[in-house]
């Protein structure tokens, strides 16, 4: 089997620790002082919490989407999967979207659209930016064309979907 990695962008936890205060320290230089930070899940989660301690936000939300079911397989469009996150809780509030990477865009429009009419103000953190992304994000560690391999989706799961254990486990 060919060794592909030098067509992928390798994160490694190690690397991770780097980006993410690199990331903060972008937010905290601007002016953009967020109240909330909205996680897009799975990806974001781990953006977000890490951002939450680097910038002092306690108030962390979770949208959950799907659109990703492979490497370079989506849906049509991302779907919002329970549970569903309620507008009231994010009125008037400076919000901070996170996720892991913003490739097509797709993702981060559905989450903008959510929330344009309900925020005081929004802004979007991402580790990666593709340059075909419909969404320009306001803070970016690293723009790429490349396949991502993030450290917490490298490795296959354990479980699989339908809650077998796989292989690695058999």
């Amino acid at each position: 089997m060919a060794d592909d990695s030098a067509e992928r962008e390798i994160l490694t936890w190690a690397s991770y620790g780097t980006a993410i205060r690199e990331l903060a320290q972008q937010i905290a230089d601007s002016t953009f002082q967020p109240d909330i930070i909205l996680a897009i899940a799975r990806g974001g989660l781990f953006a977000a919490g890490s951002l939450g301690y680097a910038l002092s936000v306690k108030n962390l939300y979770v949208m959950n989407l799907e659109f990703y079911t492979g490497v370079d397989e989506r849906l049509d469009v991302p779907v919002m999967l329970p549970p569903y996150l309620d507008k009231v809780d994010l009125a008037d509030s400076r919000i901070l979207v996170v996720d892991d990477v913003a490739d097509t865009g797709h993702t981060l429009k559905v989450v903008h659209e959510f929330c344009q009419d309900v925020v005081a103000e929004s802004m979007t953190a991402v580790l990666y930016e593709k340059p075909h992304s419909q969404v320009k994000c306001d803070f970016v560690w690293k723009r790429t064309n490349q396949w991502i391999n993030f450290p917490w989706s490298t490795e296959p799961p354990i479980v699989s979907k339908s809650g077998q254990k796989t292989v690695l486990d058999a």
